[in-house]
């Protein structure tokens, strides 16, 4: 005689976050605001990627993820959400997110965006999120966010991680202090990257953990628990510090006097399609030390250098950088790919 069949009942939501709901501060009233929140975070590399992931565990209802670039194999080292076969593919990288999430979350909506986020689409990419997390790689997206999310008063979290070291701030616009409060202007020169300094995947889940914890506290309403101050860890010295944060500064060009210079294209570097095959990035305003970034670049590719410019080659592609910060990238017409290459090498 056969055994009677038996039914297996897929997991239902509160089942699949009954450990979550346990945490009294977030309880079921906080898992239903969860499930309901919209999430866009902006680059899907090492942080983006840790952050994802540790959103859609959490039951975030609808996740957007805007990424530029694609999978490489470098990449595997500590991006949480890739595989050898995604870096074989070259997936773009929000896409090879949506797959990988959907496998372990179906419930939740992951809309996969491939995209350099710009003036002209920041709108449109980011208007029905609610709060959105910056995974990006250079500051000159940053700053973009910056405006954009003080202009629409949406609250948005900065996070970076390179070498050993892990940095996030919360901005919630007419309340903390904005990017450009605590940096009114960007970084000049050289500026340190994952491609040319390294990166622990250990700062980078820190600085993807801190960041979710954070936007999981303003969902579900617990603003009075969000940490108002710059904060900085430097995990290979054990070296933590915190720069207050908790109100606008007096006279910032971007929260007080609203003056969306990032938002209007006017901070961002021109570029251009230049001759065959090639991309120009017209950034005539970042003085750049040839020799220094010649011991930068020469571990990654081959470098050859002179009084008047700089030539990087990697693989197809061939970077050529002058002092003023302006270079041509050749074996490309792809102004995306163009900056990402800029924004690894060189930094922006």
């Amino acid at each position: 005689m056969a055994a009677p069949s038996q039914t297996v009942r897929a997991p239902t939501f509160r089942e699949r976050y009954s450990r979550q709901v346990l945490f009294s501060s977030i309880g079921p009233d906080g898992q239903e605001r969860i499930e309901q929140a919209h999430v866009a975070i902006v680059g899907v590399g090492a942080t983006g990627a840790a952050a994802a992931s540790l959103l859609a565990r959490a039951g975030v209802g609808t996740l957007t993820l805007i990424d530029r670039d694609f999978v490489e194999e470098s990449n595997l080292q500590r991006q949480v959400l890739f595989d050898e076969a995604d870096a074989r593919a070259s997936l773009p990288k929000a896409d090879a997110a949506r797959r990988k999430i959907a496998a372990f979350n179906s419930e939740i909506e992951i809309r996969a965006r491939v995209a350099d986020l710009v003036p002209a689409n920041i709108h449109e990419l980011l208007q029905s999120a609610q709060i959105v997390l910056d995974a990006t790689d250079n500051f000159e997206t940053r700053y973009l966010l910056n405006d954009y999310a003080v202009e629409q008063q949406k609250p948005w979290i900065y996070a970076a991680a390179v070498g050993a070291y892990a940095v996030t701030m919360n901005i919630l616009p007419a309340e903390t202090a904005c990017l450009a409060c605590i940096f009114p202007e960007p970084p000049h020169g050289a500026v340190e990257t994952c491609d040319t300094s390294g990166i622990l995947n250990t700062a980078v889940n820190l600085a993807a953990s801190i960041e979710v914890t954070e936007a999981l506290k303003w969902i579900v309403g617990a603003r009075d628990k969000m940490r108002r101050t710059l904060l900085s860890c430097d995990l290979w010295n054990n070296e933590w510090t915190e720069i207050a944060a908790a109100a606008p500064r007096a006279g910032c060009a971007v929260c007080a006097q609203r003056d969306f210079t990032h938002l209007r294209g006017e901070g961002r570097p021109h570029i251009t399609l230049c001759g065959r095959d090639s991309v120009q990035i017209h950034e005539r305003s970042r003085p750049i030390d040839l020799a220094e970034m010649e011991d930068r670049l020469s571990p990654h590719g081959h470098v050859l250098r002179n009084d008047l410019l700089l030539r990087f080659r990697r693989g197809e592609h061939t970077l050529t950088l002058f002092p003023d910060g302006r270079a041509i990238i050749q074996g490309t017409t792809d102004v995306a790919l163009a900056r990402s290459l800029y924004a690894r090498f060189i930094g922006s």
